[in-house]
């Protein structure tokens, strides 16, 4: 499938990188931070115990899961209070999880695959989550980055794809969003006027029988490929 691409918007955890062990060393940074400066918080909260009330307040509060980092703060706020610390913990407690959270390990075929890709489109980062690019060492590659945070409602919100788009300057059919997310990336761009590329490392099964994704590649190296062989003629 050929089509003019002027401009990409990109998600970014399980799409650039796998979250999950960026999640695994957050819970074990955070529980050794507490053992060093809030040893009441840490017996009260091991790693599960933390978890688990991480998991209670996103549940709890749902107008808030746009905004991982307020959610974040609300967990390690009630830990803090519950255990009878310092508030005063709150801020480096924190700082301590984002700094956890922006070490981050690229698929091997990532970080090559953006630098490609960027010399070709301007490419604009569009994620739910909280990562922070220049702490991440990425930010020249991306035009700018926004986040459901910033914007105020979460993917697959058509909003944030829309405000994205206007950002760029390049209307919603020439843009291509590129994610993991089946319904988050794939269905909420395609729904929201954009083109929508699954990147589909795992060999999951589509689940959107009323519509199917514009590209579909198991590595970002794929979607580089494409714009290398199909693009070209729609950048003059």
């Amino acid at each position: 499938m050929n089509f003019p691409v002027l401009a990409i918007t990109l998600d970014l955890d399980d799409t650039l990188w796998p979250f999950a062990p960026i999640g695994a060393r957050i819970d074990q940074v955070l529980h050794d931070w507490m053992r060093e400066h809030s040893p009441a918080t840490a017996t009260l909260y091991p790693v599960e115990a933390m978890r688990e009330l991480r998991e209670r307040t996103f549940v709890d509060n749902p107008h808030l899961h746009h905004d991982l980092s307020a959610l974040r703060r609300l967990t390690l706020a009630e830990a803090l209070d519950n255990s009878g610390a310092n508030p005063a913990l709150l801020e480096p407690a924190y700082e301590a999880f984002y700094a956890a959270r922006n070490q981050v390990e690229f698929y091997p075929d990532a970080l090559a695959a953006l630098h490609r890709i960027a010399t070709r489109v301007p490419v604009a980062a569009v994620s739910n989550g909280n990562a922070d690019l220049q702490r991440i060492g990425i930010g020249e590659l991306f035009a700018f980055q926004l986040g459901s945070r910033e914007f105020g409602a979460a993917k697959p919100d058509p909003g944030i794809f829309h405000a994205a788009c206007e950002r760029l300057g390049v209307a919603p059919a020439q843009v291509l969003h590129v994610g993991d997310h089946a319904e988050m990336d794939v269905a909420g761009a395609i729904r929201a006027g954009l083109r929508g590329c699954w990147i589909n490392r795992d060999a999951h099964t589509w689940t959107h029988p009323e519509l199917q994704p514009d590209l579909q590649f198991d590595t970002l190296t794929g979607l580089a490929d494409w714009l290398d062989a199909n693009a070209s003629s729609h950048l003059a």
